[in-house]
């Protein structure tokens, strides 16, 4: 196993932020949350690309010295052409700012065609065994280029392409990446209601001592010309199958190392108490 995943610092509980996040009324300042509950908030998932770089709130908690990871917005890790050197060298810059432990992103597509803004999009990737194959050849050479542990995550969808299971596909991924893995248990039960599956089905099959990162979010469900589906909102309160995923999940994952719970569009008050139980579930030291 790679030596940049076992050496992986244990950081706790943290939270999300998006661009000028901070400055926005319905969303949260994480400076300050941090400030309110330091026992409750130890490190944040920084969610940026390389067009903008990193916002006033972003730069202020890096230069407290506060534990980060970098959470990309903008690179096709589906894609091994899209590991262009400018953009590998921009990253770098902003994972040195930072002082990241690690990298991760959703796996799959960020953008179509040239990595301008009006092409911005977040798809899932093909699940085929040879998709998962250059995505492992991109994280391998990403990892190499950065220097810095690569952490794929699975993608929020209702409609996927391609024949193997969401962990089937990530279990190729992260190991023939030799590379950690991000798993988003809300994103994770949207795609098992999405196949009619139950929230835990494909578990056993799968590589828990890579994962390194739990994300959960709430979600709201919704109907479309008849399709019931399930959106990716963010909201306060977790639905029950991806806290399902989420305890089975922590309970074998025993190279766990982080855990971010996405709620940056919600008042304080809202998520204290999620704040608190993944704290007691996940103890900033294990």
């Amino acid at each position: 196993m790679s030596p940049l995943l076992q050496n992986a610092p244990r950081l706790g509980v943290g939270i999300s932020c998006e661009f000028n996040g901070g400055t926005r009324a319905l969303n949260l300042d994480a400076l300050a949350l941090r400030e309110a509950w330091p026992t409750l908030i130890h490190f944040l998932e920084v969610g940026a690309d390389t067009r903008r770089g990193l916002d006033e709130h972003m730069q202020r908690w890096a230069a407290q010295g506060w534990p980060t990871t970098y959470h990309f917005l903008d690179l096709n890790l589906a894609e091994e052409e899209d590991l262009d050197p400018l953009w590998v060298q921009r990253t770098q810059a902003i994972v040195a700012e930072l002082g990241a432990a690690w990298v991760c992103g959703d796996a799959g597509y960020w953008h179509v065609g040239p990595r301008e803004p009006v092409h911005d999009v977040l798809l899932p990737p093909v699940l085929t065994r040879s998709s998962a194959a250059e995505m492992a050849r991109a994280v391998r050479a990403l990892s190499a280029a950065l220097n810095t542990l690569v952490v794929p995550e699975n993608p929020p969808a209702v409609a996927y392409v391609g024949p193997l299971h969401l962990l089937d596909y990530y279990a190729q991924v992260v190991s023939d990446g030799d590379c950690g893995f991000l798993l988003d248990c809300s994103h994770l039960a949207i795609f098992q209601a999405s196949r009619g599956l139950s929230p835990l089905t494909a578990f056993d099959g799968f590589p828990w001592e890579r994962v390194v990162e739990l994300h959960i979010a709430g979600g709201r469900p919704r109907v479309t010309e008849g399709l019931r589906w399930m959106e990716d909102t963010h909201d306060p309160e977790p639905t029950a199958e991806a806290w399902a995923v989420f305890e089975a999940a922590l309970a074998r994952s025993k190279n766990l190392k982080a855990v971010v719970y996405e709620c940056e569009h919600n008042p304080a008050d809202e998520v204290y108490d999620n704040f608190v139980r993944l704290n007691d579930a996940f103890p900033v030291k294990g």
